[in-house]
């Protein structure tokens, strides 16, 4: 028989929750201090590091798992969450900043290769590129500088 908080027995049907990250209290951090084995009632007291990913919403691990499945093809993830390109990379920004990884070691986006002899372009052009999804939205900003 699994056991819950407090020695009482576990209902069945009873799911785990994810904990929360912060303390409702203060907002500071909170530490994993206790782990419990279901299958023996084992407890096990100590100061435990906690996992990143763990604080998570839903839909932040749909995102990176889509990101994962996709090979890290945002196009996928575009479409799998049915916004635009900008959106999706916002998203994704906004998911390595939770997690702490906002340019750690990361190399920077690719932006548009350089072509030699590129015939000039205009605004219009480069815009119209980037809502046809022929550039990211990087590579466009390059190219909206270049125009002046």
């Amino acid at each position: 028989m699994a056991y819950g908080t407090g020695g009482y027995p576990r209902h069945p049907s009873a799911h785990a929750h994810r904990p929360p990250r912060d303390c409702p209290v203060c907002g500071a951090g909170l530490q994993v201090t206790r782990l419990s084995c279901d299958a023996c009632a084992s407890e096990l007291s100590g100061v435990f590091e906690s996992c990143g990913f763990c604080g998570l919403t839903d839909a932040e691990r749909d995102l990176l798992r889509v990101f994962l499945v996709s090979r890290g093809n945002m196009r996928e993830v575009e479409r799998h969450l049915g916004v635009s390109y900008p959106t999706a990379r916002q998203r994704y920004a906004d998911l390595l900043a939770k997690l702490g990884l906002e340019g750690a070691g990361s190399p920077p986006a690719p932006s548009a290769p350089a072509v030699p002899n590129e015939p000039e372009q205009s605004r219009e052009d480069v815009l119209a590129m980037l809502a046809r999804g022929e550039i990211d939205v990087d590579a466009a900003a390059d190219r909206l500088r270049r125009v002046g």
